[in-house]
């Protein structure tokens, strides 16, 4: 079992990771947390086994944090900025993570932690939890509402926020729609356009520039074509 803090200033940031971290086993959050200096109180006071540290942060940023640690702890760092994280080597950094965090590329960032930990032991061979939920921070204070995957339709971008459309209701956050796509399982959910992601199960036909989800049509741009006509020729019987 690997204990892991999560420590971000950006909360999407953090809820990327939580869902990777749920996908594999032997993996628990133990802590999270958007201000480094009481998470550098707590995980001197706790057994961490593995931290995901930002390097950007107000007050005290992530090489800070690491001067101050003093402690043999793993430590992933993340950024947006590849240079930044090459800093992280002069401190016996395990790995860094580029944002947004592929879950593959999370998944070979693990691997050097069960290296140490975990002698032939491979988190990247285990098979990876189906994510059938996420849960989302609405415009609600202090509420998260679960979004259930299976009854998702399609989702739709608003700038910063999406929604994620069911035949029952819409469900609004805060997060772009690139970032939901790091999230979403890939056999179940596919960009078609900038605006929209649609799950697979919900198109009942393509025509032309059009994706059809029952009566509902939705516009397909020129970039994603190609991988949505790739993605649907491998359920196409008759191909002559």
């Amino acid at each position: 079992m690997i204990r892991c803090a999560i420590i971000d200033d950006e909360q999407h940031a953090i809820d990327v990771l939580k869902v990777h971290i749920s996908r594999v086993p032997g993996m628990i959050l133990e802590y999270e947390s958007t201000n480094p200096i009481e998470a550098l109180h707590y995980v001197r006071q706790h057994d961490i086994d593995l931290i995901f540290l930002d390097i950007q942060m107000p007050e005290l940023n992530g090489m800070q944090f690491l001067n101050l640690l003093h402690e043999k702890t793993n430590v992933i760092l993340t950024t947006a900025y590849r240079e930044h994280a090459l800093e992280g080597y002069e401190h016996n950094i395990t790995d860094y993570l580029l944002k947004p965090v592929m879950f593959e590329r999370f998944l070979k960032a693990l691997q050097k932690v069960t290296d140490n930990q975990l002698p032939g032991k491979s988190l990247a061979s285990r098979p990876a939890q189906r994510q059938e939920f996420l849960f989302v921070k609405t415009g609600v204070r202090n509420k998260i509402v679960k979004v259930e995957l299976g009854k998702v339709m399609y989702i739709e971008s608003q700038g910063n926020y999406i929604s994620f459309v069911t035949d029952t209701e819409k469900i609004t956050t805060l997060l772009t729609l690139k970032e939901a796509e790091q999230l979403l399982p890939e056999d179940l959910f596919i960009r078609i356009h900038q605006s929209f992601i649609v799950a697979t199960g919900a198109v009942t036909s393509i025509e032309g520039n059009t994706a059809y989800l029952g009566k509902l049509k939705l516009p397909i741009g020129e970039t994603y074509r190609k991988s949505l006509t790739e993605f649907f020729e491998k359920y196409v019987i008759n191909k002559k």
